[in-house]
């Protein structure tokens, strides 16, 4: 088990990458998106349409999971997370979606009509995450550890990802 206080774990959740966030349908099957996120205080925060199936699941079970992958096949790594969410609107909602398209959008294209605004009418709603259990792993570890650097010295054993 992993914390907020692990380095990996501080490294993946303060970057910039795409989280694939999960939450149970009314069948109790897995609903899976790509999300953006922030940290902030120990909680996390991912801007949304109140319109959203996410939001949908959630409000009938505030069961959440939240994972970020480096998709590095060198030096993949990443942290899963779970715990419970709440929904945020108003005031408190603009001012976190404000933070999170601050995060992975330019100057530019925030200032930009066709983009920023959009962004902020579109995002209307915030999943506040309570984290209750952090699990993380570095694929260049388990190469030290178990392949005994293997893929390290011969990189061309991993295939290239599609992008």
């Amino acid at each position: 088990m992993a914390s907020f206080s692990d380095a990996l774990v501080k490294e993946l959740l303060s970057g910039r990458y795409v989280a694939s966030l999960a939450t149970e349908n009314a069948d109790k099957s897995i609903h899976i998106v790509a999300v953006w996120y922030c940290l902030e205080g120990g909680k996390i925060y991912v801007a949304t349409s109140a319109h959203s199936h996410k939001v949908r699941n959630l409000r009938a079970n505030p069961k959440i999971s939240l994972m970020i992958d480096s998709r590095d096949p060198l030096a993949s790594r990443g942290v899963s997370i779970t715990g419970k969410a709440q929904l945020l609107t108003g005031v408190p909602s603009r001012e976190w979606n404000a933070k999170i398209h601050k995060k992975y959008l330019s100057e530019a294209a925030l200032a930009d009509s066709s983009v920023g605004p959009v962004f902020a009418a579109w995002d209307d709603t915030t999943i506040e995450i309570m984290p209750t259990s952090v699990i993380a792993w570095d694929m260049r570890e388990a190469d030290q550890q178990a392949f005994g650097g293997s893929f390290k010295k011969n990189p061309a054993y991993l295939l290239p990802l599609e992008r």
